[in-house]
């Protein structure tokens, strides 16, 4: 079962990824964000990282997501229009480019991959014959809860404030007024 649900989330998450270039709609296209960013965070979870895909769905499902749809419903109608009729092609570079961005890409992803089979680093293997592996038992959002609201909450506090000042700024800077 395990298997099957990350096969599934991984074949959303791929999936709705190209859909959501190929979109010529801007409302779609969100919408097919907020499917992928959900599929991602599901993936998070097999990787046994809850804090992230916690964190995933909070910040950028909740934030990133939310603010790209008022920004989208704030903006000019006339220049939606002109970005959706720029490009007729599937991407807006010429075919062969894009595909040689793409195979690049792959390319260095492969030889990372090699590499960090090949060439483990030495933390890697003290951790491992010390015995310190996340299990799927151990509870690690409590720790990193308890560290966010100790040790680090100065910091934490301070990111939420500069993103809230950031979002009164698109607020103010996207609002229409009569000029004199």
């Amino acid at each position: 079962m395990e298997t099957l649900l990350f096969y599934l989330f991984s074949v959303v998450a791929v999936g709705s990824a190209i859909l959501l270039v190929s979109m010529k709609n801007i409302v779609r296209a969100l919408f097919l964000f907020f499917v992928v960013l959900f599929s991602v965070a599901g993936l998070y979870v097999f990787a046994l990282a809850d804090f992230v895909a916690i964190t995933q769905i909070l910040v950028y499902v909740g934030g990133v997501l939310v603010l790209m749809l008022f920004a989208f419903m704030l903006s000019n109608k006339e220049l939606l229009n002109q970005l959706q009729n720029g490009t007729s092609h599937f991407f807006a570079l010429p075919v062969w480019q894009a595909l040689f961005i793409a195979v690049s890409f792959l390319a260095v992803l492969v030889y990372t991959m090699v590499q960090a089979t090949a060439y483990e680093p030495e933390w890697i293997t003290a951790s491992r014959d010390a015995g310190a592996i996340i299990r799927p038992t151990d509870n690690t959002v409590q720790h990193l809860g308890v560290h966010l609201m100790t040790h680090y909450l100065l910091p934490f506090e301070v990111v939420s404030v500069l993103l809230m000042m950031a979002l009164i700024g698109a607020a103010h800077l996207t609002r229409k007024e009569d000029r004199i």
